[in-house]
Parts: structure tokens; C-alpha cells; sequence
């Protein structure tokens, strides 16, 4: 049933060699102590059949891949550390003469975990732990961060993507095969490649295009109307989508002729490889594009220890940095300082963390004028109860009801601008300005003037630059790019770098095991 014995291949390293382990190494405390921190069963709901389950212990694993997030390493390159180095065998619980497993264990176990009801009980088992030790207890600041990590995909141009799509509904959906060979003419599909065309031809890029998509539609038109498999469903959904993404109808077409031309800009939410459909470009600020996923991180700033973290696709609302930030929240046990960049001050996370009593110093963001140097909306009087704006020349006007699908209201000076004074620092309007005001204006109002306060200053300076140096360890040893493809798998990969990192941080302030409990040493 894959428990462990107790008996080795050879001489037990961790008992013969034991001096040759760094002491206060993660190595060290995974060989005393995986046992506690890995209990067999901690993984019994992974492995429901009757018939048994593989013959390798999941305590060996559990271990093996958290060595293998903290050292960044391939699955062959972790095999190969545990038949040749006497610390990765002490820290499994391997004999000296053990030649470990298939690299391809490690891949069906990472699997199994990701698609399990717990796929971070990994990071759950450390957190247990931190909470024994009462490291956190009164260290109530938490700081929010995201970062860019790569996929583990090159990113696909256009024909490079149409050309995928319509190879892999020809392989996994049945029936497709006939279809392509008889509504398929711009590339022989049995060739992966490119097409042999004269590519600094812009008009025969464009007539490729053109082309490759047609097909694509007549294949998804013409396929039988039959009960798909996931992967058959899969791959029809991923043609959909590359066949419309990058194309619009051409110059002179109505979008009913069937020719099409590649888009003038990127679309939204762009599919980058149909190999890893769930990447995505990602533009952290103007100036620094990637393609890949957002790792969302909660730290405690004193210690370095992730209290949450969370990875998402790289695009879209629902992965925003302010939406995920509720989510890395929701289980503190009480309210926290919760310390974050602009990115995380929009009005409905602002007013749903206050509703939760988390102390908010999120960074509003600076305000635009019209005329540079010129006034600002924190310049006019807006009184959003009573329904009236005074502007700072002293005209007076009524806000309009809301309206729009942001609820906006409105203040319109049109008339009070002309021969005003102060019209070049307010607006460069010829009707003159008008003022936008948004549901949340009052709370961003407010968290503005609470910004300009130097103890809230001095705060933020302190506690909100840490998390910087936790986004830096986590994307250590080369893990900025990604092993795994799909969200599921690589969310899991970082609950595991992140328990081990947080692991790392408990050994070095002195864990340790009284026989009861776990507890910090003098030290920390």
C-alpha cells in the first residue's frame, strides 16, 4: 500500500552519515523530522483505490518535490540528486545505495496532488506549523505584492498557432481528419512547419492568413455533430478561439465574404500558445511586457513569511491585483495592516476590506489634471450627498443623477468657464470643464487625504518595501520561468515554493520539536 517499512537499501544515510548534513539545513530538518511534517496519512484521500496504491511512499515524494521548488530543479535533475547526493537521500529517508524512481513519478504525483480536493496541503502542513510556533502571533501587518512569472511556452505568432489548432482537432477529434482533407487546402496539416512562402511578402503573409483561417472555419463548420471527449472538446475550443483572435475582416469586406486580414493591435485576453492556452501577455507597467501568469503574494513583513499567495492568469478583471487581494485576506483570524501598492487601491476593495476591519495603507493613486500644474479634483468642493461641486474660482453647479454603466455623475461648468480666470489651470476644453465623479469618490477622497498624513507615510515606507525582498527569493534559482503548463498545475508548484521558503525562514529562527509541539527557539 506504499507505506513505509522502515527498511532501506543500504546503510540508512541519516543515521551513518548524519555529520555530513548541514546542521540547520533544510535537509538536516526534512531527515528528523518528515515524518511529523508528512504524515501518511495527510495523503490517503489521493490514493482512493482498493487495489493499493504505488509503491513508492507519497512521504518520499512530498519531500522530493519540496526540495526540488526550493532548488528549482527539473524532475531528471531531482532524480539525479537523490541516487548521488547524501543530503537529498537523508532528507528522504533513502538508503545509501538507492537508485531513487523515475523522473516520471514525480510528474504523476504532482498530478495527483494538483487535481486532489487539496492541492495545497503542502503549504497548509508548513502553515499548521507556523501557527504551533506563534511566530505570527502579534504581527498583524501583511504586504501585498504581485509578480510576473514566464510560462513555459514559446509564444506562438499567428500561423504558427492556426497551423497547432488545426493539427490537434485533426488528431483528437474523430471524423475531423476527412474534413480537413477535403475543406483544408492552405497547408498540408501533416507538417508542423510553416508554410513555404516568400515571408518578407507582405501580401503573401496576408494571403496566408487569409487563407489558414478559412480553413479553419470550414473544418469547425463542416465537423460531425458527434458527443466530444475533453481533450476533442479542448482542442475545438482552442481553434475557435486562435481562428477569431488575431483577424478582422479585410479592407474592403463586409465580414460575410470569408476574407480576413491580421488585426491592427493585440487582442484582449490574446491566447499566446495553443500548447499553454491559459498564458497570457501581461503588462506589469508600460514599459515591461511578458507572457505568462501573476503570482499574488501576502507576507508578513517582519518575519519574510507568506501568509497567502495565489496564481492566476495574467490578464483580465477577475485576476486583478485588487480582486485577488480579498482572497489572499479572507482567512486571517483577525483584522490586519494590510500594506499595498496603487494597484490595490480601487474603491470597491478599499470599501470591502474596511468592511472586514483590516487597517488599510494602500497607496491611492496620484490624480491627472487637464493642464499640467493646473488643477486637480481634490481642488473642487464636491458635496456627492447634497448633489453639488464648487469649483476653486467659486462657481457652483448641481451633479447629475447617475447614469452610464460605471454610475458616474456629472458636474458641467460650461458656462461658468467663460471669462473665468482661472480657466487656463483648469481646462483646456473649449465648452469648458466638466468634473466626473465616481461612486467611490468620497472613499478615494478620503484615502488621499489620509495618505498626506507622515505617520501613515512613515508606515508605509517601513513596512510595505519587505515584500519586495520575498517576491526576490521566490523567484530564485531560475524560477521567474515556469516548469509546468495551465494554472491548476503551476498554482501548485508556488503553494509549494512558497511552504518551503516558509519552511526555510522557521529553521533559520531556530524550529524545533519539544515531542509535543513545534516552537522558535531562544534565538528568534
Amino acid at each position: 500500500m506504499g507505506e513505509w517499512a522502515g527498511d532501506t537499501v543500504g546503510p540508512d544515510v541519516w543515521e551513518t552519515c548524519r555529520e555530513l548534513i548541514p546542521a540547520g539545513s533544510v535537509f538536516a530538518f526534512l531527515a528528523e523530522h518528515r515524518g511529523r511534517l508528512f504524515p501518511a496519512a495527510m495523503f490517503a484521500d489521493m490514493y482512493p483505490a482498493a487495489n493499493g496504491r504505488p509503491s513508492m511512499p507519497p512521504q518520499i515524494l512530498a519531500a522530493a518535490i519540496t526540495l526540488q521548488a526550493l532548488h528549482g530543479l527539473s524532475d531528471f535533475e531531482t532524480v539525479q540528486e537523490l541516487r548521488c547526493d547524501l543530503r537529498w537521500k537523508a532528507a528522504c529517508g533513502l538508503g545509501l545505495h538507492d537508485t531513487a524512481f523515475d523522473s516520471s513519478l514525480l510528474s504523476y504525483f504532482r498530478r495527483r496532488l494538483a487535481r486532489s480536493a487539496r492541492p495545497d496541503r503542502v503549504f497548509e502542513a508548513v502553515r499548521e506549523v507556523v501557527n504551533a510556533t506563534g511566530v505570527l502571533k502579534g504581527r498583524q501587518k501583511r504586504a501585498l505584492d504581485s509578480t510576473v512569472l514566464d510560462d513555459a511556452v514559446a509564444t506562438q505568432d499567428t500561423v504558427t498557432q492556426l497551423i497547432a489548432a488545426v493539427r490537434a482537432v485533426i488528431r483528437e477529434v474523430p471524423g475531423a481528419g476527412a474534413v480537413a482533407a477535403v475543406h483544408c487546402t492552405a497547408h498540408d496539416y501533416a507538417d508542423p512547419g510553416k508554410p513555404r512562402i516568400a515571408w518578407n511578402d507582405e501580401q503573401a503573409r496576408a494571403d496566408l492568413v487569409d487563407a489558414l483561417v478559412g480553413d479553419a472555419l470550414r473544418l469547425l463548420g463542416h465537423l460531425p455533430e458527434q458527443p466530444l471527449g475533453e481533450k476533442a472538446a479542448n482542442a475545438v475550443g482552442i481553434l475557435a478561439l486562435v481562428a477569431g483572435q488575431d483577424v478582422e475582416p479585410a479592407d474592403d469586406s463586409d465580414g460575410r465574404d470569408g476574407r480576413w486580414r491580421i488585426i491592427r493591435g493585440t487582442a484582449p485576453d490574446r491566447i499566446v500558445s495553443v500548447v499553454d492556452p491559459e498564458a497570457r501577455h501581461v503588462h506589469k507597467n508600460r514599459t515591461r511586457h511578458q507572457d505568462g501568469y501573476k503570482a499574488h503574494l501576502a507576507v508578513e513583513p517582519e518575519t519574510g513569511l507568506f501568509t497567502a499567495v495565489a496564481l492566476t492568469p495574467g490578464s483580465g478583471s477577475e485576476h486583478h491585483e485588487a480582486q485577488i487581494a480579498l482572497d489572499l485576506l479572507a482567512d486571517e483570524p483577525e483584522p490586519v495592516d494590510a500594506f499595498g501598492d496603487t494597484a490595490y487601491s480601487t474603491g470597491p476593495t478599499r470599501r470591502a476590506l474596511r468592511q472586514a476591519h483590516h487597517r488599510l495603507f494602500l497607496k491611492p493613486a496620484p490624480l491627472t489634471t487637464a493642464v499640467p500644474g493646473g488643477f486637480s479634483l481634490d481642488d473642487f468642493v464636491i458635496d456627492t450627498v447634497g448633489g453639488m461641486v464648487t469649483c476653486p474660482a467659486g462657481h457652483t453647479v448641481a451633479l447629475s443623477e447617475p447614469s452610464g454603466r460605471h454610475l458616474q455623475r456629472k458636474a458641467v461648468f460650461t458656462g461658468q468657464c467663460t471669462g473665468c480666470p482661472l480657466r487656463e489651470r483648469c481646462s483646456r476644453a473649449k465648452a469648458g470643464r466638466i468634473v466626473t465623479i465616481r461612486p467611490d469618490h468620497d472613499l478615494m477622497a478620503q484615502a488621499r487625504k489620509t495618505a498626506n498624513d507622515p505617520e501613515w507615510q512613515a508606515a508605509y515606507r517601513r513596512w510595505r518595501p519587505p515584500v519586495e525582498r520575498a517576491v526576490a527569493w521566490l523567484v530564485a534559482h531560475g524560477n521567474r520561468r515556469l516548469r509546468h503548463i495551465g494554472t491548476i498545475k503551476n498554482n501548485t508548484w508556488l503553494h509549494t515554493r512558497a511552504a518551503v521558503l516558509n519552511l526555510r525562514t522557521l529553521i533559520n529562527l531556530g524550529l524545533a520539536h519539544n515531542g509535543t509541539t513545534w516552537q522558535i527557539g531562544a534565538a528568534a
